[in-house]
This record gives structure tokens, C-alpha cells and sequence, in this order.
């Protein structure tokens, strides 16, 4: 079924909760297994119809914010979804509770006994209302950044149109271009630190109703993360600051010498060439045409993917006034149909954007057969590995897309990996500290960032721009504001990543194979455990940064960067 074909109806609330409630009082009168396994499909279909409503309302409120009818239906589903978790949490307490848990995890697996288990630990009826706050609150954000209208050379651009300047060659370009980023968010500077305090008091106000000391650690439980803690992602950091840190040092330094500047400032990051960037060849539709070519020879699995993507209009990949900023992939869990979502500029991200979602809706598409809701996604660490090792195992066909810079592009990638992981633990870590210390001002909170850049980043140079050289910087992450603590995700889901591309420059055929092992689990297996399966190193061992960096340092070292 097309996108443009599936109906879209407000649930009607009271019904829904009738429903689930009759089926839970069914579940806990069972008197074997099976009558529990059969209730437990009821409600699973009650739970995908209702996260398909929602699903197809936020997706449509993103496509174009402006439309009225849908950005009240996305108010609905934010008002409504803490409703909605407390009648999935009392089915998660009499799931944990069952007579029958033994003969149910025999059949589902522990992992929906785990997630049930940290869900519970994430709510109460005593903080709907505040739950309802932090929704309107992140949308409020999503809006605000969808709003800019910025002036630039005669025309009116949204962010993300602004930003494919920020590849120009030419170098005034750039800076202007960044300038009038800025500029933006200095003007709404006000609205962006009051969002963010309101979010930070009211999530603390949750962890203290909850019994938690402060929100950090109900964020590790509203990951889901149940195989690690905030001590191993602290040692991972780690780990980061020594291995990663000075090589991305060196490939800036690289870069500086590369493009022929004195001092290598914000504006210059994305220009990596003087001969220009790569760009993806051809119009939006060409980039999807020859995605569809490259699926079809990777393996019969994406062929089938991709073509059924194509064929049902489950993407929508074009910049337009709007429409809300990024990408992401969604589920239609109704239709088993999985969507993706991003926002073409021109520049090398599309393809990355591309083939990045397209790895998440892939593993949706492979987990569409799983009984449970809670299999088709894995845990958020878990799906970015879909994601990023994506972005590798199509290397074989960037000739499509990038002709005679393929080369070019796979250097910009892998030093783009390696860039990444810095600001990804300053952005774990900047979360961690202002949670911890939630009644921080906004310029307070400015400096924790400016210290964390000067920790992991320190060969930023924000030439002078004020609202950057106060620490504002953190304010265009979007995950600071709408999903808290989903970053380091990124981050641990990289080195396994580019464990796949060391693998796949070895044995493709072993590398793919371990990935469609790893697609085909779902979630129906912990983070840890879906990485062992994946017959990958753990990212909390200490023991896979120093060889695998040594490997990717050689592989760039070995480009003449020079002449590319």
C-alpha cells in the first residue's frame, strides 16, 4: 500500500483503553500459556494499529509543519502517548507477574521480560501530566527550528538549505552562509534556552517523583539499556579521548593543509577538496534509481526491500519550506511497511542520509515477521549499527552516485567517522554533567559545552561568531532536546560499524552475511548480546580501539589526499 493510501483516523481514546483493558483482564484470568500467547497477539494488533495512527500523523506533521489539520493530530498523540504508556505498563507488570513467565520466555526469549522489566521502572500515573509537558516541549523545539526563514543573498532558506554552503569552495561563501546560521539562533536565543530549561526541570521533576536521584539514570531505563551503565559508557569516553581524539586532530590538520588555509575555522569543516566536494550525481529521482540498481546487486533480502520502498512512495527525501529538519526512518507496524524521511540538499549527505536510513528501515523490513511489538525495533544503540554499517557495505557501488570522486568520497567518509566520535562523547558527557546538575543557568550551561569542545574538539576555531564563542553550539542538536541520552548511541554503534568495514574489506561475503544475521534479529536479543551474535567486539572493550584505529589510520595515511 502507498503512503499517500493509508488511512489516517484519530484513535478513539476510550475505546482504546476499554480494549486494552478487557484484554489484560482476560491475560491475567488465563489458565495456560497458550491463552496468554493468543492475548498477547490481541494486544500487540491494538498497540500497531494505534503506533501506526501515530506514526503516520507525526510523519505527515514533519513532511509539512504548517499543515494545521496534523500538527493538531501530533498535539493529540502528544498529549495522549503517556495515557498510552501507563496501559502498556500495567500489561508489562502482569506480564512480569504470569504464572506461565516460564513457558512465555521459553517461547518469546527474555529480552521482552527485560524491556518489560525497565519500562516499569520508567513510569507512574503520578507524572502523565509532566510527560505531557516534555512531549509539547520537544515538539515546541522541532517547530521552532522549522520555522527559520533566513536571509541569504536574496533569498529566504530554511536550515538545511543553508547548510549545503557550508561546502561551497569558495570561502566568503562559507562564512557568510554560517554566519546567518548563527544568526538565527541568536535572534531566538531567548526561546532556545527557556525550551531547554523547561525540559531539563521538568525530566528532573520526573526522576524525583520516580525515586531517582536525578534523570540520568531514568534515561539509561528509558533507553532500555540493560546489559550497561553509565560507568562503561564513561570508560568508553575514555577510550575516545585516547585513541580517537588525536588522530581526528591529525586529519584536520590534514585537512588545513589540504585546502590551503592559515588557520582552519568552523566554516571550513565541510570543504574538504579546492576541486570541490564530492556531490551525488543526477537529480533526487537518479539518486533513488540508482539506489534501487545498487540494492538489487547487493543481495536478493535488499532488492526486495528496496523495490517494495520504491513502489509503495515510503520515502520522501526532498528539501522543501516546511518541512521539519533531519531524517529518520519509521515503522507503519499495521502495514509491516517500514518509511524513511530526510531532507536532500545537494551535497554528499544525501547519500548518506540514504543509505543511513536505509539500513534502520532494512532491519524493520527483515523484523517485520516478529510476534512481539517490541522486536521490530531493537534498542537505539543496537539500530544504529543497521544504520552506520549500511553507509560501508554500499561502498562496492558509490561509483553510482559519485562517478570519478568515488574515491574522494569514501576518504570524506571514513574521516568523517572518525571526526564524529569526539563530538558525540561531548555530547554524552555535557548531558550527563548539566543532569546532574539540573539547576545550571543557560550561560552555565554554555560553558559546560565550551569545556567539553576544549576537551574532545580542541581544534575548534569559531572565528569570532558570539553565540558559538558562548557555547551555543549544542543548541542544533535536536537529540539534546527531543531524546535525551540518545547519542552515545551513535557512538557505540560507530566502532561497530567500522568493525563491519574492516571486516567487509577482508571477506565481503562473511561481513554481509553477518549483517543479515544481525538484521534478522530484530530486537528480540540485548544490545551486547545482538553484538556478539553479529560476531563483533564488544565497544566497552578496551581492546577494539587500539588495533581497529591502527587499521583505519594506515587505510587513510595510504590516501594522497592531495591529488583526490
Amino acid at each position: 500500500m502507498k503512503f499517500s493510501e493509508m488511512k489516517y483516523e484519530r484513535p478513539d481514546l476510550p475505546k482504546v483503553e476499554k480494549d486494552f483493558n478487557d484484554l489484560l483482564t482476560r491475560f491475567n484470568g488465563a489458565s495456560n500459556a497458550e491463552e496468554q500467547t493468543e492475548i498477547l497477539a490481541l494486544v500487540n494488533n491494538l498497540k500497531n494499529e494505534f503506533q501506526t495512527y501515530a506514526s503516520i500523523a507525526s510523519v505527515r506533521n514533519s513532511i509539512d509543519t504548517t499543515n494545521s489539520f496534523y500538527e493538531a493530530e501530533q498535539e493529540f498523540f502528544d498529549s495522549t502517548e503517556p495515557l498510552i504508556k501507563n496501559l502498556n505498563i500495567s500489561f508489562y507488570k502482569a506480564l512480569g507477574n504470569s504464572k506461565f513467565k516460564a513457558e512465555l520466555e521459553s517461547k518469546f526469549g527474555n529480552q521482552l521480560f527485560k524491556l518489560a522489566d525497565v519500562s516499569v521502572k520508567t513510569f507512574d500515573v503520578s507524572v502523565i501530566d509532566d510527560l505531557k509537558e516534555e512531549n509539547k516541549l520537544s515538539t515546541e523545539y522541532t517547530k521552532l527550528v522549522a520555522s527559520a526563514e533566513v536571509d541569504f543573498r536574496g533569498k529566504k532558506l530554511n536550515l538545511t538549505a543553508l547548510d549545503a554552503f557550508q561546502e561551497s569552495t569558495d570561502r566568503e561563501t562559507r562564512k557568510e552562509s554560517l554566519q546567518a546560521k548563527w544568526k538565527f539562533f541568536a535572534q531566538n536565543e531567548t526561546r532556545f534556552d527557556e525550551i531547554y530549561d523547561k525540559l531539563v526541570k521538568v525530566r528532573t521533576r520526573i526522576a524525583h517523583k520516580l525515586g531517582y536521584k536525578n534523570f540520568v539514570e531514568l534515561a539509561y531505563f528509558r533507553m532500555s539499556r540493560t546489559d550497561y551503565d553509565a560507568k562503561m559508557v564513561a570508560g568508553y569516553r575514555e577510550q575516545v579521548l585516547k585513541h580517537v581524539v588525536p588522530l581526528a586532530a591529525k586529519l584536520r590538520e590534514r585537512q588545513r593543509v589540504r585546502i590551503g588555509v592559515e588557520k582552519l575555522k568552523l566554516y571550513d569543516w565541510a570543504h574538504n577538496f579546492n576541486s570541490g566536494n564530492p556531490k551525488p550525481i543526477g537529480t533526487p529521482e537518479e539518486i533513488v534509481s540508482n539506489g534501487q540498481k545498487m540494492y538489487a546487486e547487493l543481495s536478493a533480502e535488499t532488492k526486495e526491500f528496496f523495490d517494495f520502498m520504491v513502489q509503495n512512495d515510503l520515502m520522501d527525501l526532498v528539501n522543501r519550506k516546511g518541512k521539519a529538519a533531519g531524517g529518520y526512518c519509521t515503522m507503519f507496524n499495521k502495514y509491516k511497511a517500514p518509511f524513511i524521511f530526510a531532507n536532500f540538499n545537494g551535497t554528499l549527505g544525501d547519500v548518506d542520509v540514504l543509505t543511513h536510513e536505509a539500513g534502520h528501515a532494512f532491519q524493520c523490513y527483515e523484523s517485520r515477521g516478529f510476534e512481539v511489538e517490541e522486536y521490530i525495533f531493537p534498542t537505539m544503540e543496537a539500530c544504529e549499527i543497521h544504520s552506520m554499517s549500511m553507509e560501508h557495505l554500499t561502498y562496492p557501488w558509490m561509483n553510482l552516485f559519485f562517478g570519478k570522486d568515488t574515491e574522494k568520497y569514501k576518504f570524506v567518509h571514513l574521516s568523517s567517522n572518525v571526526l564524529f566520535l569526539p563530538y558525540g562523547v561531548a555530547v554524552d558527557e555535557f548531558q550527563h554533567i548539566i543532569y546532574e546538575n539540573p539547576d545550571l543557568t543557560p550561560a552555565q550551561r554554555k560553558q559546560v559545552w565550551l569545556d567539553m569542545e576544549k576537551k574532545y574538539r580542541p581544534w575548534v576555531d569559531y572565528d569570532g561568531i558570539d553565540y558559538l564563542e558562548r557555547g551555543g553550539f549544542w543548541q542544533r542538536q535536536a537529540h539534546i532536546y527531543r531524546s535525551p541520552f540518545y547519542y552515545i548511541d551513535y557512538c557505540l554503534a560507530q566502532l561497530c560499524a567500522l568493525q563491519f568495514w574492516s571486516k567487509s574489506e577482508k571477506n565481503f561475503s562473511n561481513a554481509w552475511q553477518d549483517y543479515l544475521n544481525l538484521c534478522k534479529a530484530g530486537g528480540s536479543q540485548s544490545f551486547l548480546e545482538l553484538v556478539k551474535l553479529a560476531k563483533l567486539q564488544s565497544p566497552f572493550d578496551e581492546g577494539v580501539f587500539g588495533p581497529l584505529f591502527e587499521e583505519l589510520e594506515t587505510y587513510l595515511d595510504g590516501v594522497n589526499d592531495m591529488v583526490l
